[in-house]
């Protein structure tokens, strides 16, 4: 798997995002069967910046904590037997990688959601990263039974790495 990630606030954690980002993506694709080696980019910036892609990606003028661009037309959440069908769309061909998609988050939102909800950042940080990666599979909350299945896979996954709302 390639993980591309760029942090372009400079930001210092007090935790390795980088290993975080790569462990919970690893962790949603294993539990979703994901049966390829993929590439996932991922960008952090701050509020003017994901405000400006927001708008300029989905016509909406206003900061967000996360957003996810995915790869792949699902039919089906998770169910990748189509993605061979359309190789040269979603396999990089020099890898043979399939390429799952883009998550930018906002250094600002991580520090002030963790802040909100009385957890670490890289409790937030982890929780935006799942989230992201089970849009880049497919996943929606646009109603609320998709937001009910959506919370439960992340809860589920976050505590099953250990990584709670409060942290010991």
């Amino acid at each position: 798997m390639t993980f591309y990630s760029e942090n372009e606030t400079g930001t210092n954690f007090t935790f390795d995002w980088k290993e975080v980002f790569e462990q919970v993506a690893e962790a949603v694709l294993e539990q979703e069967g994901c049966p390829y080696e993929v590439q996932i980019s991922l960008l952090l910036t701050d509020n003017a910046g994901i405000r400006e892609f927001n708008r300029d990606n989905r016509g909406i003028d206003k900061e967000t904590d996360v957003l996810s661009f995915p790869n792949i037309d699902f039919e089906e959440v998770s169910n990748f037997d189509h993605v061979e069908e359309d190789e040269a769309d979603y396999f990089d061909p020099e890898t043979g990688e399939l390429i799952l998609g883009d998550i930018i988050i906002s250094v600002e939102k991580i520090k002030s959601q963790a802040n909100e909800y009385g957890h670490s950042e890289k409790r937030e940080f982890a929780f935006l990263i799942a989230h992201s990666t089970y849009h880049l599979c497919g996943y929606d909350h646009m109603t609320e039974e998709d937001e009910k299945i959506m919370n439960e896979k992340q809860d589920m996954l976050l505590s099953y790495l250990g990584i709670n709302r409060v942290e010991a």
